[in-house]
């Protein structure tokens, strides 16, 4: 089985390095794909994944890999042993939410990086990657339908998904669970890195036996 280790934007694979590092010498497949230069469709992302992929899978998505993670559990959930999503919201964008991408693209388009984006990854692959997430279908109904562990981890501090709004959607799926990281804002992986491995391991450990 392998554990797919999805991205958030604007980061790219290398975000995962020390998760990575830690389940590979716990004795796990992992690999953690590139996500830019895919397309502008979240699904579309999901299916050449699933096309690169072997076998059964565990995806572990951090904010925009949540997203992606949640469209391979509804393409192929015979496929998808588990997920684990780290500040990723089921559901679409809202109208603010949308301006806010909409103004952002106006920057990426025109060949620059907003102040304080701090990003290896080129301004036309992020303008992608945001019409992508910005154009997403809402994914309420792939939580409730999905019948395999779904563990929701949550920055105490995360300024884009609370932690009542993720005990809710964790509380709708059929074997849903969730977990506050203390010290940490919406990137939880950055923020505590050694917390997520921990609770990553134990995931592995629950659910790959």
């Amino acid at each position: 089985m392998t554990v797919v280790l999805l991205h958030a934007f604007p980061l790219d694979e290398h975000m995962w390095r020390a998760q990575r590092a830690a389940l590979e010498e716990a004795g796990h497949e992992v690999v953690a794909p590139r996500l830019y230069g895919r397309g502008s469709s979240l699904v579309g992302w999901a299916e050449q994944l699933l096309g690169e992929i072997d076998g059964e899978l565990i995806a572990v998505g951090a904010s925009m890999g949540g997203y992606v993670a949640l469209q391979l559990a509804r393409l192929r959930p015979e496929r998808v042993a588990g997920l684990v999503l780290c500040g990723s919201r089921a559901g679409s964008d809202s109208a603010e939410r949308r301006a806010f991408r909409d103004q952002l693209l106006g920057i990426l388009d025109a060949g620059r990086l907003p102040p304080g984006m701090e990003t290896d990854v080129p301004p036309p692959e992020l303008a992608e990657a945001t019409r992508a997430l910005r154009d997403r279908p809402d994914a309420t109904d792939v939580v409730r339908a999905y019948a395999g562990p779904q563990l929701l981890c949550v920055g105490d501090r995360d300024e884009l998904l609370s932690v009542d709004e993720a005990r809710a959607q964790a509380a709708l799926a059929p074997a849903g669970s969730f977990e506050v990281i203390e010290d940490a804002g919406h990137l939880v992986g950055v923020d505590q890195p050694w917390r997520l491995t921990e609770i990553l391991l134990g995931f592995l450990e629950r659910w790959t036996k």
